[in-house]
């Protein structure tokens, strides 16, 4: 159940799209390759359950993205973003704009999986540091215990399984606690 405000009503906002996976639902979704809110919208409104905001090949910077997770929560979208690179600080600055999810390319051993799970979520489950934005309402009307437990609860963290050395470590990757779905693109 979703923290609550004063009023009753819910602050957090559901991953839809990881519920439907935890209840083996297929999902769909589109990539969006370049600074397009109204793309993430239209996605929304058609029935889509998730965007991909391509910041590892695609020019948005983090305000633009923050913009397209702002257009994804207005029409119930998940927003997801595959970003450039598996460094913690770059983790962190996209998880604080508010994006769901996280597609992380070249993972290629259990222990790299290993380090964007811990990076991505807040602790008992990783070292994620913890900021009052946009992730957590501004504080507003939800404790940071609730917060960062609800964070965690619906992240999803999606290592890109692309290289053969990723193949060579898979059963070993899949093993990994908080690793949610492992991506593979088309041209892998």
């Amino acid at each position: 159940e979703s923290p609550t405000t004063e009023n009753g009503g819910s602050t957090m906002r559901t991953n839809t799209t990881k519920a439907k996976l935890a209840e083996g639902k297929v999902v769909f979704g589109a990539i969006i390759s370049r600074y397009a809110p109204d793309l993430v919208e239209l996605f929304g409104a058609i029935g889509y359950d998730f965007v991909m905001i391509d910041c590892e090949h695609g020019p948005m910077d983090l305000d633009q993205v923050e913009h397209m997770v702002r257009a994804a929560e207005v029409f119930g979208i998940t927003p997801i973003t595959r970003i450039p690179n598996h460094e913690d600080s770059t983790i962190l600055q996209f998880l604080d704009r508010g994006v769901q999810g996280i597609i992380v390319p070249h993972v290629n051993t259990r222990e790299a999986a290993e380090a964007v799970a811990r990076a991505a979520r807040y602790h008992p489950e990783g070292h994620r540091g913890v900021g009052g934005g946009r992730a957590h309402d501004y504080g507003v009307g939800v404790s940071r215990e609730e917060s960062t437990r609800w964070v965690n609860a619906h992240l999803l963290v999606i290592p890109m399984i692309e290289e053969t050395e990723a193949v060579d470590n898979l059963d070993e990757i899949l093993k990994v606690p908080g690793v949610d779905v492992l991506h593979v693109a088309s041209g892998d």
